[in-house]
């Protein structure tokens, strides 16, 4: 989700490049505004500095070994949320390499800090046919980021412009999933203290929620929390976490699915240690809490006045318990017009599944709980825990 008023801003300590080629195709509405939003924020004293340092193919970065027959390089790992980001439907594989001996530092559970040569992928397909192929590289002065367009037949993935690349797939009749460019991709991974979203202690959690939107299956040979102890490519996390796989303390088995679809999808913007904390509204599952893993949004969201007023100048909660239709969070979630959806950017198609979920969530709620809800469940990480042996707890 993006901000209820504002969108975000690139941190000032933080060197970022993004790789693109040079084009001009159109861009929405909010997709523009974002972008002269962060071109403000990279322009002044100590911003990120922009460069183009990818290569200009995906099998250049070295992905794979066999491009042609899509054969993995060595040390690259497969991985998978738990809570899933949501993209008009596209099915997604994701690939991390870590920097031979580099470890992640786990200090703060919450923004795990990547070893210099850190690589990361992820690979969209619409209808069975991959379309792009995002890539985030950190090196010694920060991060790149990319976006690869695959060709009709699949046969190879090219640099697309630096302004991204409109109508790549058709989605539906009239419907286009657009390819994203630089300034998108610093609107989601600019939002909070690390720009990797997707591959933390809660979403690399053993413990994975049965009910959560979209769930993916994890591959053979994926890597979770527990795969990285072993391997020996994380240090400083805490013993807590190591002995007890993190899940969300949450009143109930649909609770806990909604709060991880909104920490999923939303606290990439809406937290409280980014450039929007001070909206006071936060969708993110903290790890640091003593009683366990918390979502925000329980304390910033439930029963409180949103700021943004939708078309009609009508004041709305939040969330507001036991009624969905007095909610800002479902009427911007059922939204695709384009100053009212959320998120604003990246999807052209509400997702009904997720709107559901929370829909139902927010009519079965009554109040927001004075006490944080259930306590952490002590549960020993294993290595070989899978989807199918936790997902009855």
């Amino acid at each position: 989700m993006r901000p209820e008023s504002d969108h975000p801003r690139a941190s000032p300590n933080r060197t970022v490049t993004v790789a693109t080629r040079r084009a001009a195709p159109r861009r929405a509405p909010l997709a523009l505004a974002a972008a002269v939003a962060l071109a403000a924020a990279l322009a002044g004293p100590g911003g990120a500095q922009i460069g183009r340092g990818a290569p200009a193919t995906l099998a250049e970065t070295g992905l794979y070994a066999d491009a042609a027959a899509g054969t993995l390089a060595a040390g690259v790992l497969p991985f998978t949320p738990q809570y899933p980001l949501w993209t008009d439907g596209a099915a997604k594989r994701r690939w991390i390499r870590l920097p031979e001996g580099g470890e992640i530092d786990a200090a703060d559970p919450d923004a795990w800090v990547f070893p210099v040569g850190t690589q990361l992928w992820k690979e969209f397909s619409f209808g069975g046919r991959r379309v792009e192929t995002r890539y985030m590289a950190l090196g010694p002065t920060g991060w790149t980021f990319a976006t690869y367009a695959w060709s009709a037949d699949e046969s190879a993935a090219a640099l697309v412009p630096e302004r991204g690349a409109r109508a790549a797939y058709e989605l539906a009749p009239g419907v286009f999933h657009d390819l994203p460019g630089r300034w998108d991709c610093l609107s989601c991974h600019d939002g909070n203290r690390t720009p990797v979203l997707g591959f933390a202690a809660l979403q690399l959690s053993p413990d994975r929620d049965p009910l959560a939107p979209h769930a993916e299956p994890p591959e053979p040979g994926a890597v979770d929390l527990a795969r990285l102890v072993e391997l020996g490519r994380i240090r400083n996390l805490q013993e807590r976490w190591i002995s007890s796989a993190p899940r969300i303390a949450a009143a109930s088995p649909l609770e806990r699915a909604a709060l991880g679809y909104l920490h999923g999808n939303c606290s990439g913007c809406h937290n409280s240690r980014g450039p929007l904390a001070s909206l006071g509204l936060s969708f993110e599952v903290r790890l640091t809490p003593a009683h366990g893993p918390t979502a925000e949004t329980l304390a910033t969201a439930y029963a409180r006045s949103a700021t943004y007023r939708p078309p009609g100048g009508v004041t709305l909660a939040r969330i507001a318990p036991g009624d969905p239709d007095a909610s800002l969070l479902v009427r911007r979630m059922a939204s695709r017009q384009p100053l009212l959806q959320m998120p604003p950017l990246g999807t052209q198609r509400v997702d009904e599944q997720a709107l559901a979920l929370v829909t139902e969530w927010i009519r079965q709620a009554h109040e927001a709980p004075a006490e944080p809800p259930q306590p952490l469940r002590s549960t020993r990480l294993t290595a070989t825990d899978t989807l199918d042996n936790r997902s009855s707890k």
